[in-house]
């Protein structure tokens, strides 16, 4: 039965081309908009390189001071000494490591400026990160130890800054901000949207310039927490909110007292709406967004409403037959539900190698430096999945309708 529907939903479409071409354009266009602003956001908070075990990772990236009543907050990134003294002697998490935000510096060659990003990391970064080493290793904790001015960096800073970018980089100098570094190590470039991990130089952080010598709770360092297990989540956090609750309370900072220390080992989702939300009002962003969803399927959906009951209308001599041969209800509203599904599945498959052409297109633009949206089976069967309720939005309404028509209506509205 099945099959004999999608047999007659494709002559369908193939009786009138110029009404088909306008459903599919409109179908593609909506689903490529969905399924263009889906990948975006995979790019942005997915599991992706570097950052490939962000689903067994939770992620500190700010701490706020707030007085009792929370009339006022100061907030920002931690502190080496916070991460030292409450995340590394966590039990619980399989490794911890960290770096701090993203920093700028510059870089001189033969007289002229290059403009480079930079992070002071530890050792540990490297293990909980997925950096792919095309030359060299990273620096160690005996580096760390012994002061070593050493480097790690990108493949685009190399290319850069060297001349000859085919041969190694490893064992040359490379000048930030008017000190000499060797490299010891050039990584696969990391998307600028990925914070926590994104940089053109990585350097040891018991360098100077990384403060982290400073005391107190707040200073320039986010850290990843990575654990054994997901399900371990609730322990480590469990763990490190016990830590924090032993520190001695109020704080007095620049002249302020603070009585609540406000820090979450969050995974990176949460730590992402965070940053642009405070105390638990997550949750109406979620909403703002499933609105903005609802709106960018709903409105086009509602357009192809119209166009569905004008196709099935001309189809009321074959609906009437077909009741008068004792069709029931339910089954015309399935056939043309099935049909609209199959229609879209037509335009999401048109939508999909379109959205495919854009990305790539964005890619290779440089909006945003070292992008690297995609296709992957996330992306892929959320659009699947946006396909078949955009099948079922534009068409179930129309279905009902036509499959409720009385026989003696179809047969005259023929």
């Amino acid at each position: 039965m099945l099959f004999n529907y999608i047999k007659i939903a494709w002559k369908v479409l193939l009786r009138h081309p110029f009404y088909t071409f306008i459903t599919l354009f409109g179908i593609t266009l909506t689903l490529t908009v969905l399924m263009v602003i889906t990948s975006f956001l995979d790019h942005l908070v997915g599991s992706h390189y570097p950052e490939y075990k962000r689903d067994r990772s939770l992620y500190i990236m700010n701490i706020a001071l707030r007085d009792s009543a929370r009339t006022s907050m100061n907030g920002g990134p931690v502190s080496y000494n916070f991460i030292k003294e409450h995340l590394k002697t966590l039990k619980t998490p399989e490794k911890v490591g960290f770096s701090t935000m993203i920093n700028s510096a510059n870089s001189y060659l033969n007289g002229k400026r290059i403009k480079v990003s930079t992070k002071f990391c530890d050792a540990t970064f490297w293990e909980v990160t997925d950096y792919e080493f095309l030359e060299g290793k990273p620096f160690n904790e005996q580096n760390i130890a012994n002061g070593e001015h050493v480097v790690v960096i990108t493949d685009a800073m190399k290319k850069q800054y060297f001349e000859d970018a085919t041969a190694s980089a490893i064992g040359k100098s490379i000048e930030v901000d008017n000190e000499k570094f060797k490299v010891i190590g050039v990584v696969k470039s990391a998307p600028v949207t990925r914070i926590m991990t994104f940089s053109d130089v990585f350097f040891p952080y018991n360098l100077p310039k990384s403060n982290y010598q400073s005391k107190g709770l707040q200073g320039s360092f986010t850290a990843i927490i990575l654990a054994k297990n997901k399900s371990d989540f609730k322990a480590i956090q469990d763990e490190f909110d016990a830590s924090v609750g032993r520190i001695p309370l109020p704080i007095m900072n620049w002249g302020n007292r603070y009585d609540i220390i406000d820090v979450k080992a969050q995974p990176y989702l949460d730590t992402f709406l965070y940053s642009f939300t405070r105390d638990g009002q997550e949750i109406f962003l979620y909403i703002a967004i499933f609105f903005i969803v609802l709106m960018l399927m709903g409105l086009p959906a509602i357009n192809l409403v119209n166009l569905n009951v004008s196709r099935i209308m001309e189809r009321a001599s074959e609906i009437g037959i077909r009741k008068a041969f004792g069709a029931p209800s339910s089954s015309l509203a399935w056939q043309f539900i099935i049909e609209n599904i199959f229609i879209t599945m037509i335009g999401g498959s048109f939508a999909l190698i379109l959205t495919f052409i854009i990305i790539s297109i964005f890619n290779d633009s440089g909006l945003i430096l070292h992008a690297d949206l995609s296709i992957n089976f996330s992306v892929f069967g959320v659009s699947l999945l946006v396909c078949l309720i955009f099948g079922l939005l534009s068409g179930v309404v129309p279905a009902i309708r036509m499959s409720k028509m009385k026989v003696i209506d179809a047969l005259k509205s023929s």
